[in-house]
């Protein structure tokens, strides 16, 4: 069952057809060749995950629910705040970290990020990598789907510690990954852009500051490395 498909607004119960939108549609159809009576998974990204098989694939994809299950949210949640960084290096760490199990995330307009997200670009990009992220929950086959907030500023970024822990992942921090342990509050990892994080901005963003390692990583490695071995302490 190598297949997941989302669906908004999935109230349904064993017996239940469901129709597949037109992206979704067309992928099963002409990519994944899909046939009649092969079975898929069928989620909503909110925690429903049915087991379903083809009942039709042309000129309609439908799917018939033979099974529905509601898995809890994780807890504590691990999101990631990401700094803008040029290419694709930020989109490979969202979805790299939507694979591993991160449940939120956003992104980060540092001092130090080459690009800008402003205006219209803004909402592309921001669009963009939410079709990432949900991409990314369909190839992992997550019943939840991160949640990618609107971009934020380091005042802004600082401001979540009324709702999150912040751990800053800096190369001069005083503790390791490995000494972190939940505290019971959601844990925002904050990743710096190319240049790393601006002395003021450390300061300003406050939180814990804690290093991965011996080395430097990327700032497309470093959260999802820290992501997989927190979910791998306190989850698997």
């Amino acid at each position: 069952m190598a297949h997941c498909y989302y669906v908004d607004d999935l109230d349904v119960e064993a017996g239940d057809r469901v129709v597949l939108g037109p992206e979704d549609a067309r992928h099963a159809a002409t990519v994944s060749r899909a046939r009649v009576g092969e079975r898929v998974l069928v989620a909503d990204g909110r925690g429903t995950l049915c087991h379903a098989e083809f009942a039709e694939v042309r000129p309609e994809v439908v799917l018939v629910v033979r099974s529905v299950r509601h898995e809890p949210a994780p807890t504590p949640r691990i999101g990631l705040a990401q700094a803008l960084a040029k290419g694709d290096r930020a989109e490979l760490a969202i979805q790299a970290a939507t694979e591993l199990g991160v449940d939120a995330i956003v992104p980060w307009q540092a001092s130090r990020s080459i690009v800008a997200w402003r205006g219209d670009k803004s909402a592309k990009a921001l669009a963009r990598w939410r079709t990432i992220v949900r991409e990314a929950g369909k190839q992992s086959l997550r019943a939840h789907v991160p949640e990618v907030l609107e971009v934020v500023d380091t005042t802004a970024l600082a401001a979540l510690a009324s709702t999150w822990r912040l751990v800053v992942l800096d190369p001069t921090g005083d503790a390791t990954l490995s000494t972190l342990e939940p505290d019971g509050r959601d844990m925002l990892l904050v990743v710096g852009p190319e240049g790393g994080i601006a002395p003021d901005e450390l300061e300003r963003l406050g939180g814990e500051r804690v290093r991965m390692g011996p080395h430097v990583v990327r700032t497309s490695t470093a959260g999802p490395a820290a992501i997989a071995a927190l979910a791998a302490r306190w989850r698997w």
